[in-house]
């Protein structure tokens, strides 16, 4: 559905992809690498890590990343509380407010 709407090419290979792969701000130069990092993955933690390896704007692809797989996988408990605990108490108490909001 993603590559009939959006013309993404989920084809390819992130092994493919690294050796030329460049930074790129627009959706399609980052969102598919996105995906596939996700398609490529067993965990949550190794999708995000597909993502950052491929260099370019890879905080903002790993954030993509992180964010659609957690739907599918979910974030390991671990992750989550060292990324909490690294939380001002106002950003804390709004995660928390969002996720009471729109559970899971």
């Amino acid at each position: 559905e993603i590559t009939r709407r959006f013309g993404y090419n989920l084809d390819r290979r992130l092994a493919d992809i690294r050796p030329d792969y460049a930074f790129d701000v627009s959706c399609q130069g980052s969102v598919p690498e996105a995906i596939m990092a996700l398609l490529e993955a067993g965990s949550w933690e190794e999708a995000v890590r597909n993502a950052v390896s491929l260099g370019g704007d890879a905080d903002t692809q790993a954030c993509m990343a992180g964010g659609i797989v957690e739907a599918y996988f979910g974030v390991p408990d671990t992750i989550r509380e060292q990324a909490e605990a690294r939380l001002p108490p106002n950003l804390l108490e709004t995660t928390r407010a969002f996720e009471r909001r729109f559970p899971a």
